[in-house]
């Protein structure tokens, strides 16, 4: 069975049949690189304390044709087991950051972390616009 942590940007239609399957033995996936991998060592990777490794993946991932009513209850009991994760933080950088296009991971669905990311792009352009006014006016003064 495929879990948030063991997927690797999964179609919903991929994800669902993967969720039929239920393998006996699961692959264990590769730990993200940068500060979520080293913060948790490199013997001991961030995913191994994830609390959804113990629960049902067709929790984190829709099936298809799912309804609305029914995908937004399912998203909040996936939400609840992020919200006693030990390692939620770490878990919502990696999907950000690679980005996953699918389910729920570090207690955020896939629409809500397209709003961070967006929000982590105009602050970043905003940031830069300021830099380069503030060079320019050092530029303009000195």
């Amino acid at each position: 069975m495929l879990h948030p942590i063991e997927s690797r940007t999964t179609s919903p239609v991929a994800a669902a049949q993967l969720l039929e399957r239920r393998p006996a033995v699961r692959p264990q996936p590769q730990p993200p690189g940068g500060a979520a991998g080293a913060a948790a060592g490199e013997d001991n990777p961030w995913h191994t304390g994830a609390a959804c490794r113990r629960d049902e993946a067709g929790l984190f991932f829709a099936p298809s044709k799912e309804p609305t009513a029914a995908r937004l209850s399912r998203e909040e009991q996936a939400k609840q087991v992020c919200a006693r994760c030990p390692v939620l933080l770490e878990c919502r950088e990696h999907a950000l950051a690679q980005p996953e296009p699918y389910g729920v991971w570090g207690g955020l669905t896939a629409a809500e972390r397209r709003v961070v990311l967006a929000r982590r792009r105009r602050r970043d352009a905003e940031l830069r616009e300021a830099a380069r006014v503030a060079t320019a006016g050092r530029r303009i003064a000195g």
